[in-house]
């Protein structure tokens, strides 16, 4: 069972997608196993965005993700990465699937609503550096059995 961190960033959570959000991934079958919603310390920023230090985003990249509360989630489920990152569509809105979150609700890359794991290890990377081991709660729904084959 893979695990992912999904964020709605600062324009989702400004502009009330928090609850589109999580309705689609639920609806996609995914289980949601913590969430929280929190303001971004500079440092977390930093740590999360390590990879593009140096890039000429970087500094734009850290100012907007600490500029307004966040949703910070993790959700579970077969393939929980890919799933996640269809639902939510391409990284630039305009290059998303119609029927996905940025297709739907987003135009340009710098304001593209969420973040989500790019692969396994990231997400296990990401869900440590967001969330603490208590926070997550591993729990089974009563359809489950309908939704995931084993």
């Amino acid at each position: 069972m893979e695990r992912t961190l999904v964020l709605v960033k600062p324009d989702g959570v400004q502009r009330g997608l928090i609850g589109e959000v999580t309705s689609r991934l639920e609806r996609r079958g995914l289980r949601l196993v913590a969430a929280k919603f929190m303001a971004v310390s500079r440092e977390l920023a930093e740590t999360h965005y390590a990879i593009h230090k140096g890039k000429a985003f970087y500094d734009g990249l850290i100012l907007y993700i600490t500029s307004a509360p966040v949703m910070a989630m993790v959700w579970e489920g077969p393939n929980a990465v890919a799933a996640v990152r269809q639902t939510m569509g391409s990284t630039r809105p305009t290059e998303a699937a119609p029927g996905s979150l940025r297709h739907d609700f987003a135009l340009e890359m710098g304001r593209n609503l969420t973040h989500a794991s790019d692969s396994v290890e990231n997400g296990d990377q990401e869900v440590a550096l967001w969330f603490k081991a208590g926070e997550l709660i591993s729990w089974e729904r009563s359809n489950d059995k309908w939704i995931f084959e084993k």
